[in-house]
Order: C-alpha cells, then structure tokens, then sequence
C-alpha cells in the first residue's frame, strides 16, 4: 500500500483535531487506560499508523507485553484487565461502531458504575478523537514504525 499525500502539511486544518487531542489526554482517566482505549480503538478501525503509537506510548508508559497483545481480545483475557479498563473498552467499542447498534443500556450501565460522568465525557472525547485520527491515517495510509514516543513519556 503505497502512502498518499502528507496531510499532516496541513496542520492549520487540523488544528481542531488536535485541540480535542489535549483535552481527551487531559483529564482524570488513567493514562494506562487512556493508551489502552486508543490502541484498541485503532484496532478496530484498522489503522496501523495508530497502532504502531499507541504501543509504543503504552509501553514507554509502563504497560506489559501481554496485556497489549490481549486487548483485541480483552473479553477472552478479562481477569488481565480492571473493572473500568473492562468498562472503558466496552464503551469505546460501541461508540466507535455506534452505526450498528448505538450505544446499548448494559455498557452504559457498566460505565455508569466506574465512572463519574465527567470521566465518561472524557472517555467518549477520547473515543471521538481516535476516530478522527484514525481516519486520516487510514484515509492517507499513514506509515507505521517511524514514531517514536516523546522522551517525557519515558521518563514518567
């Protein structure tokens, strides 16, 4: 697949994105839960570009191996995962494929259980920007294995 023109030229467009970026990553969510709803969104929507970062920023941030490898299949692994990591999934999967189905009671329930509803507004602005930026990653099929996560995530 070759890439397409470098969108990323146009960052004066993109500007919005990247707003809602800082405010999904600024918030009281944990930033383990954070990457890991980032990584399995991308997986959804297959953009490889998104995963390659969100691995690479989970890891420089303290996650396990295996947990990373078993978030596409966290219902199979879900002892690996905690009761909000396992509700946050649940959201971020239905929201991202709200088309099909909406968002249904029980996981509105579950989450309702974990989370404040400041935290789940958080949680579905996170949700809403990785599925912008996975569409442009998609859409323009961004290369992965080039990024490289910031020297402060590795710090922390």
């Amino acid at each position: 697949m070759s890439k397409r023109f470098d969108y990323t030229k146009y960052g004066n467009l993109l500007k919005p994105l990247f707003t809602l970026s800082a405010q999904a990553h600024h918030s009281s969510l944990e930033p383990q839960l954070i990457e890991l709803i980032l990584l399995r969104v991308s997986q959804i929507n297959g953009c490889a570009y998104c995963i390659d970062m969100h691995t690479k920023d989970a890891r420089a941030g303290g996650e396990t191996e295996q947990r990373l490898y078993l978030v596409q299949v966290w219902r199979e692994a879900e002892a690996m995962y905690s009761e909000r990591e396992r509700a946050a999934l649940a959201w971020a999967e239905e929201v991202t494929r709200i088309g099909e189905h909406g968002l249904s009671d029980a996981v509105y329930e579950q989450a309702m259980a974990v989370f404040s509803e400041e935290e789940i507004v958080h949680l579905n602005l996170l949700v809403v920007m990785i599925n912008g930026w996975n569409r442009f990653g998609v859409t323009f099929h961004s290369e992965p294995g080039h990024y490289q996560p910031a020297k402060a995530k590795l710090a922390s």
